[in-house]
């Protein structure tokens, strides 16, 4: 489809749907003056469990590949490990490879050629000498101030933060350097990171990149949709049943557009990636409640949806039944996918053990954490990370090598 394009039909695929850009020149420059392929790249720290919110970014990647772009997508492992230790190091080799199976598995049910698409692993070049080297040069011209507020929307914040929520950031920067591209895409919350990326790199005689962000899609219960946060987000496995029973718990409320992440989902998934689908313009559908009511409500533009949810003709009722339906049927094809792959399953297991259940226990008179004998374990908590008096070494492993060990990742056949 590329060849037929022309630059500016191209151009504005690129653009389509974002929230926001910042140096448009340089995507012009490369579309339209020197007329060849944008290589651009989106990363993700390979933490929690990947939800509904991932088929936002995998609709603009799908866009890109049709406007002929080079696309990377970058499965962050070393920054999942610095985000407050979402991915302790022992999993994290899992977890990328549970993040291959299941974007990968994503982009195939919406209709997109896989095979012309890059997957690199952070760890497979962020270890080497002359990264790290290029790490220390940044550092040296980026303040703790800037670091710390540029990863703010990012970086998970703790009373007490580690040294490594400010080194993410940098990581983050000068991947666009390494992965030799001419724009990062990503949400909007990464806006921050982009302008430090913009500022920094030229400091240490690198080039400046361009930056496009999509928005974001609200969480069940407003806010943010957070892989770390159960309550807020749909699991791309989630079975038909969990769907049903978040959806109907879900916050939208009556002739509220502001905040409704339902409408938002309408807008950003469920009408484009039918788009993609059926290669034309999408279609959402909403079924009456009885036969008696009426034919079914079609939208095939959000403006419509939004006026008629404002004014009470499209109920939250309906518009949570229309919206699980579509939801179940779009991920279908990646549950069966799941379903038939051994090794899939495997690594989710691996991944992303299943905390023990704490036996209710008698309380004994508190000793402290050093006296002889004590025993004291760890637990993993929702996001994957983990706590306890020993959690220091089940995160970290018992030396550099063991860590060095941990981070051997090569990708897998996610086919």
């Amino acid at each position: 489809m590329a060849d037929s394009l022309s630059p500016q039909e191209k151009l504005a695929l690129i653009y389509e749907n974002l929230q926001e850009r910042l140096k448009e020149d340089i995507i012009e420059d490369v579309v339209l003056k020197q007329q060849r392929s944008l290589k651009i790249y989106w990363g993700t720290a390979t933490t929690g469990k990947p939800h509904c919110g991932y088929f936002v970014p995998m609709v603009k990647i799908a866009h890109f590949l049709r406007a002929g772009c080079t696309v990377k997508i970058l499965l962050a492992d070393i920054h999942g490990f610095l985000d407050n230790l979402k991915a302790p190091i022992e999993l994290v080799k899992f977890r990328a490879e549970y993040y291959q199976f299941i974007i990968t598995s994503v982009l195939r049910s919406l209709n997109v050629p896989v095979d012309r698409l890059q997957i690199v692993f952070g760890s497979s070049y962020q270890l080497s000498a002359e990264y790290t080297m290029d790490l220390y040069r940044l550092s040296s011209v980026v303040t703790e101030h800037d670091s710390k507020k540029a990863g703010a929307e990012v970086v998970k914040q703790v009373a007490n933060p580690t040294l490594s929520g400010l080194i993410y950031p940098l990581m983050q920067t000068l991947d666009e350097q390494y992965l030799d591209v001419d724009a990062q895409f990503g949400g909007v919350d990464q806006r921050k990171i982009f302008t430090l990326a913009a500022e920094s790199l030229p400091k240490i005689n690198y080039k400046e990149r361009a930056h496009l962000m999509n928005s974001m899609v609200p969480g069940l219960s407003g806010g943010k949709m957070s892989a770390s946060d159960p309550d807020s987000k749909i699991d791309l496995l989630d079975p038909p049943d969990v769907v049903e029973r978040k959806l109907k718990k879900a916050h939208c409320a009556p002739k509220e557009i502001d905040g409704n992440g339902l409408v938002s989902f309408v807008e950003y998934v469920l009408l484009p990636v039918n788009g993609l689908k059926t290669g034309g313009k999408g279609t959402f559908v909403v079924e009456k409640r009885k036969p008696e009511d009426g034919e079914p409500l079609v939208y095939d533009d959000i403006a419509v949806l939004k006026a008629d949810y404002e004014a009470d003709r499209l109920t939250p009722q309906m518009l949570k039944s229309g919206v699980t339906k579509a939801l179940v049927d779009l991920l279908r094809p990646i549950q069966d996918e799941y379903t038939n792959s051994s090794s899939w399953q495997e690594v989710t297991n691996k991944g992303y053990p299943a905390a023990e259940v704490k036996k209710k226990e008698k309380k004994v008179k508190n000793l402290g954490t050093r006296f002889p004998g004590n025993k004291s374990g760890v637990e993993a908590k929702p996001d994957g990370h983990i706590e306890g008096a020993q959690k220091d070494q089940v995160n970290l492993g018992t030396g550099a090598e063991e860590a060095m060990n941990n981070l051997d990742m090569k990708p897998k056949d996610a086919s």
